[in-house]
C-alpha cells in the first residue's frame, strides 16, 4: 500500500510505484479521487488534470517530483482528445518535457478516457538527467 493517503489505492494486484536500479516506475494512473476512491468521468481536461495530480502524488510517495520524470506513456480511448490532453499535460510539465508516447486504447479500466504511466529518475540515486538542448 502507498505510504500517503494522497495516492489512490490500487484497484488490482500491483504497486503504485516500484524503485529499481535508480529509477522509479509509476504504474498507470487515471482520474481516481484518492480520498474517496471514486472515478472522475468528466471531460478529458479534468481527467488529465486529476491523472497528473495522482502521478505527482505517487512520485512524492516514492521521494521524487514531476521534474524527475524522464518518460511517460499516455493512453487515450479517443485520439481526438489528444489536443485537450496535451494542453493540460504541457501546462503541468512545462519545460521539463519528458520523452512521451501517446496511443489510442480500445478501452481503459473503469470507463476512464485517459491513463498515464511514468518512469522517473530516483533523486537519491544521483543520476543526471540530460534533456534536449542540455548537450
Amino acid at each position: 500500500m502507498p505510504a500517503s493517503k494522497k495516492v489512490p489505492a490500487p484497484k488490482g494486484p500491483y504497486s503504485p510505484w516500484v524503485k529499481a536500479a535508480g529509477f522509479i516506475y509509476v504504474s498507470g494512473q487515471g482520474p481516481v479521487n484518492p480520498e474517496t476512491g471514486e472515478v472522475f468521468l468528466g471531460d478529458i481536461a479534468g481527467q488529465t488534470r486529476m491523472t497528473l495530480d495522482n502521478i505527482e502524488a505517487v512520485l512524492e510517495d516514492a521521494g521524487a517530483h514531476l521534474s524527475d520524470v524522464i518518460k511517460t506513456t499516455v493512453f487515450l480511448t479517443d485520439i481526438k482528445n489528444f489536443g485537450a490532453m496535451n494542453e493540460v499535460y504541457a501546462g503541468r510539465f512545462g519545460a521539463i518535457r519528458p520523452a512521451r508516447t501517446t496511443v489510442q486504447a480500445a478501452a481503459l479500466p473503469l470507463g476512464i478516457a485517459v491513463e498515464i504511466d511514468a518512469v522517473a529518475v530516483d533523486p537519491k540515486a544521483g543520476r543526471k538527467i540530460t534533456r534536449l538542448g542540455d548537450e
